[in-house]
């Protein structure tokens, strides 16, 4: 077997060689190499310790040198060589309280989470396998090195790297391996809120995101998203709706900036999207009663929603603009539009422009996820709705206060004192806008505006 590996990568393996020392490409990257796909970052591990690899080269960065790992520059690009090692004992469930150096391969190979991500490669020997990797990968399956509760006691993060991978290679966790995430599932309580988030948010941005269902089945979520749970065991016993509302999230979140979207979206904006459709029926146990019409109804999960996804995210560690964007997504995804421009330049008002592309998105992926006998006039009126707002920028309308042809510099100067009352006249300047747009011009707000503080005075003299 041959793959190519880049010049600079091969440059540090033959300079090692060179002098006297085994390196090999190593990990995920050969990983990928053998799926045929393009690694995005070249892991090297060597006999060499890390002194004798300062020596070798001239410019390197102590980037994990008690672990082994030196990092390697070449012009402007990093990276990392390890020296080949054995794990000493895991007191965190999370890092070796120390490792010691070996001049062994296979030592160093046999201490790593997935057969898969136990291969090592370079152009003089070729490949090489101990572990099985190459025939898991064949068949389509995630495997621990050895034994899964000695991988998993020793690093729990791999029990959700295990679903991840699954998650992003379309692949199948093996018997045994499954059996030992079920039994040591609740070990994920040891590992940081920072790591859960990052291993949830690649799974949540991976080509098979129905592997959701596996986090429930073998009782992660139980422990890092018990809200998730709750979404599985809420049955939604109405016309709309055929599945549960953990079923109905899968789908949604699978179906979101899918390339049935209306536009394509960044990395992260998809962040966004995908957390979005995770959430947005959060408060959907919390939420339901059944009506006269013998269904079930979930008012205000909308809001409610809102307010106990941004606990979750917050207890995830999320940056403040994710968490802002996610928790407004989902206070206004059952919003209903009012289908005539100034009903659109109402709900672009309340909503936000910044919003309205993404919102559009959560509201087409949600319908996805519904009765698809009840679905054909929701898709209508939302492509409607995309319509008129189109239209809407199209002719420029003002929905904002910062759209407005007239400052609040100008009432000041017209001889207003500053103060909230200005606020309070801008903003019924705004709604005037919003009925009829071509009020927007500033001598025409400014005739509005003396008229609305002349009926001020007159009711504070009748007062």
């Amino acid at each position: 077997m041959k793959f190519h590996i880049p010049q600079k990568v091969n440059y540090i393996i033959n300079e090692l060689n060179r002098h006297g020392f085994e390196a090999y490409a190593v990990g995920g990257c050969v990983r990928d190499m053998v799926l045929g796909r393009t690694p995005q970052d070249w892991d090297i591990t060597t006999s060499a310790t890390p002194q004798e690899v300062k020596k070798i080269f001239r410019r390197t960065v102590d980037t994990g040198i008690e672990h082994g790992t030196v990092t390697v520059l070449i012009d402007k690009e990093h990276f990392e060589v390890t020296t080949y090692r054995i794990d000493g004992e895991y007191e965190d469930g999370r890092h070796p309280k120390q490792v010691s150096f070996t001049l062994s391969l296979k030592e160093d190979l046999k201490r790593r989470d997935f057969t898969i991500n136990a291969m090592a490669y370079n152009e003089a020997e070729g490949f090489v396998d101990l572990f099985g990797g190459l025939e898991d990968i064949k068949a389509g399956l995630i495997r621990c090195v050895g034994s899964a509760e000695e991988r998993f006691d020793e690093d729990a993060l791999r029990i959700l790297r295990a679903v991840r991978f699954s998650a992003q290679l379309g692949f199948d966790i093996e018997a045994d391996t499954m059996r030992a995430i079920i039994a040591k599932a609740q070990k994920l309580e040891k590992i940081s809120a920072e790591r859960i988030r990052e291993e949830l948010s690649k799974l949540l941005l991976s080509e098979h995101t129905d592997r959701l269902r596996i986090l429930y089945e073998s009782g992660i979520s139980k422990v890092i998203l018990p809200e998730f749970d709750e979404m599985m065991k809420t049955a939604q016993n109405n016309i709309h709706h055929i599945y549960s509302v953990g079923e109905h999230t899968i789908k949604t979140v699978s179906e979101v900036a899918s390339p049935r979207a209306a536009r394509a979206f960044d990395e992260k904006e998809r962040l966004i999207l995908k957390w979005t459709m995770l959430l947005h029926d959060v408060e959907k146990p919390g939420s339901k009663s059944i009506g006269m019409d013998g269904q079930d109804h979930f008012y205000g999960h909308g809001e409610k929603g809102a307010k106990t996804a941004r606990r979750i995210l917050k207890r995830l560690k999320f940056d403040n603009y994710t968490l802002d964007r996610i928790e407004h997504l989902i206070k206004w995804h059952s919003y209903r539009f009012v289908l005539t421009p100034e009903g659109m330049r109402r709900a672009v008002s309340m909503i936000g422009k910044e919003h309205m592309e993404l919102l559009f998105e959560v509201m087409r992926a949600d319908i996805s996820a519904k009765n698809p006998q009840m679905t054909e006039q929701m898709y209508h009126a939302l492509e409607l709705a995309r319509r008129l707002y189109a239209e809407m920028l199209s002719r420029g309308d003002c929905v904002s206060l910062k759209e407005l042809n007239l400052k609040g510099k100008d009432l000041i100067e017209a001889g207003l004192k500053p103060g909230k009352r200005i606020g309070k006249i801008l903003n019924r300047l705004l709604e005037e806008v919003i009925e009829r747009p071509e009020l927007n011009d500033k001598e025409a707000l400014m005739e509005i505006a003396k008229k609305i503080i002349a009926v001020e005075k007159l009711d504070d003299t009748s007062n």
